[in-house]
């Protein structure tokens, strides 16, 4: 890896080496590709104005996560109290990829049942299973990112996914998700 966060490095070559990992973490967590974008330009105005507090391209990387993750659950917030985020079910992102299921699924509705599934959670369960299967990081990382307990982190993937499991073993029968 390149070391992004050394002063000689260009904010330019920062975003290009971190972009890619910001616009899919809010797309994933947004489903609108639009949305995704401004929110990325928000992080990264953001991330210029502190550039100085970063401390390693582990710090960064961090960082990036961490105000992406909060900047999401922001703009869910805002929308309960004006306009609610309307997504149909051809706007849910293929979050099915997040969780490594193989494509040679025996039920093909599966994986479109699952990505709405994933995409009705409360938002901080859905940035929970985001951080987890689309940022393959483990509770401790995602409790730094989200500032929350390892115990928080751990209760609400694991309410996510029973609820996931309840619902796809309704819609399917018994699935071994």
């Amino acid at each position: 890896m390149q070391q992004a966060a050394h002063p000689h490095a260009s904010f330019t070559e920062i975003v290009r080496e971190h972009q890619s990992m910001v616009l899919s973490l809010a797309y994933h967590f947004l489903h609108d590709h639009g949305l995704a974008e401004e929110l990325a330009q928000e992080v990264f105005l953001s991330l210029y104005q502190n550039l100085a507090s970063i401390k390693s391209p582990e710090h960064l990387k961090f960082w990036l996560r961490k105000v992406t993750s909060h900047r999401c659950i922001d703009y869910i917030r805002r929308q309960k109290f004006g306009l609610h985020l309307q997504m149909s079910i051809d706007d849910v992102p293929e979050i099915i990829d997040a969780f490594r299921v193989p494509d040679d699924l025996p039920d093909p509705m599966l994986s479109q049942k699952l990505r709405r599934y994933v995409a009705a959670l409360p938002e901080k369960q859905r940035i929970v299973v985001v951080l987890r299967y689309q940022e393959d990081l483990d509770p401790t990382e995602i409790a730094e990112v989200l500032e929350m307990p390892v115990n928080t982190v751990k209760s609400y993937l694991q309410r996510s996914l029973v609820t996931l499991r309840e619902k796809l073993s309704r819609c399917l029968g018994e699935v071994n998700v």
